[in-house]
């Protein structure tokens, strides 16, 4: 109701007109004063000791854990690998257990071939818009399989690779001192154990430190599990995404390494192609223990089921003395409109929200209660 009620606020002419001059007006000061204290500012900024760009702290917000280090960095990791664990069993396919040097050999490929170029996961234009072409950056050399090997936690060798390279990044986190990260991780939903099994992989290999923080992003692809018979229902993804949270709230020892990586989880992500067509099949929702369609729900159905689950845990949460959690979604990339009134209602910040330019109602509204915006992304592309 609270959606609709905002849809067509932002849908009336007056109230469009409105937003958009005072959106102006706002831009225009910013100018004015920009043109007016320009040489002030700066003289400001000189006068503040031992401080300039790259010793002012920093934090870099929206960054995709398997795109936390830079191209020539993870290409040095794959040949070192290569050189010094050839033999090294790193995969189970077909029934047999692979190696690396092997694996490499099925792709007719040796490490001397090995370069920025064919490693080929920069994000060029033509991802821009294109979803599918942009997740194929994430695989090394277009193949599945070594994006299994080095950018997985969860694999034959159990994040090994993953959690090496990631000790490398932090490293180079602590050596800049001023740098800190956010980096985002995910949990799909399918099964009970991926927290568990996740914060397995980052106590086991102590991926803490000072200058990182977690971000868990939440893919939406309730119809694949769905097909694939993962799940029956949409219940079936919210009680993995938070019972064992709500468990680990009431109880730490139940599960201790949750309990650890918890407490360096800073909030909630909502991920996937915007620009997927939302479609309403019935005019009421049902609860997410009547949605066996095998259609995946809209934007908002996921967002309201993540923000009341997420509020409710912080409350316990707060009272235990215990950290809690924000919603901070993808938003605005594309798509309906509608994605970002929801974002609205229901989240602290979202990432991207480009679409807010033909929106300056909705733009306006964030403005005023200061909704926060990642604007660009870090990909695998120094």
């Amino acid at each position: 109701m609270d959606l609709e009620t905002i849809t067509a606020f932002a849908s009336d002419g007056p109230t469009k007109s409105f937003a958009f001059k005072r959106l102006e007006y706002l831009e225009a000061r910013w100018n004015l004063y920009f043109l007016l204290n320009e040489h002030e500012e700066t003289a400001e900024s000189k006068r503040n000791p031992h401080r300039d760009f790259y010793n002012v702290r920093k934090v870099d917000t929206h960054v995709h854990h398997s795109a936390c280090m830079n191209q020539k960095h993870l290409l040095r990791f794959i040949k070192h690998k290569m050189r010094h664990n050839p033999d090294e069993k790193v995969i189970f396919r077909d029934g047999a257990e692979l190696s690396l040097k092997e694996v490499f050999e099925s792709l007719h490929l040796t490490a001397y071939d090995l370069s920025i170029d064919t490693l080929d996961m920069h994000a060029h234009r033509d991802t821009f818009h294109r979803f599918d072409k942009f997740n194929l950056k994430y695989n090394p050399m277009g193949e599945s399989r070594l994006r299994e090997i080095f950018l997985k936690t969860d694999n034959y060798i159990n994040g090994k690779y993953l959690a090496e390279i990631t000790k490398e990044v932090f490293d180079d986190l602590e050596a800049s001192k001023y740098q800190m990260a956010e980096y985002r991780i995910s949990i799909y939903g399918r099964s009970i154990d991926e927290w568990d099994k996740l914060a397995a992989w980052v106590v086991d290999n102590q991926l803490f430190s000072h200058n990182v923080r977690w971000l868990i992003q939440v893919p939406r692809l309730y119809d694949i599990y769905r097909k694939s018979g993962l799940v029956e229902n949409f219940q079936d993804i919210v009680r993995n995404l938070f019972e064992p949270l709500f468990e680990v709230t009431k109880d730490p020892s139940s599960h201790p390494k949750l309990h650890a990586f918890l407490q360096r989880v800073v909030g909630f992500d909502s991920v996937d192609d915007e620009s997927k067509a939302d479609r309403r099949y019935v005019k009421k929702f049902p609860a997410p223990s009547d949605w066996t369609a095998p259609n995946n729900p809209p934007y908002s159905y996921y967002i309201y089921y993540l923000f009341a689950n997420i509020a409710s845990l912080n409350n316990w949460r707060a009272k235990r003395g215990f950290n809690t959690f924000v919603l901070r979604p993808h938003s605005g990339e594309a798509g309906n409109p509608e994605h970002l009134i929801s974002a609205f209602i229901a989240a602290e910040g979202i990432s991207h929200g480009i679409l807010l330019r033909k929106l300056p109602y909705i733009q306006y509204l964030y403005y005023l209660c200061q909704i926060g915006i990642a604007m660009f992304e870090r990909y695998i592309i120094n």
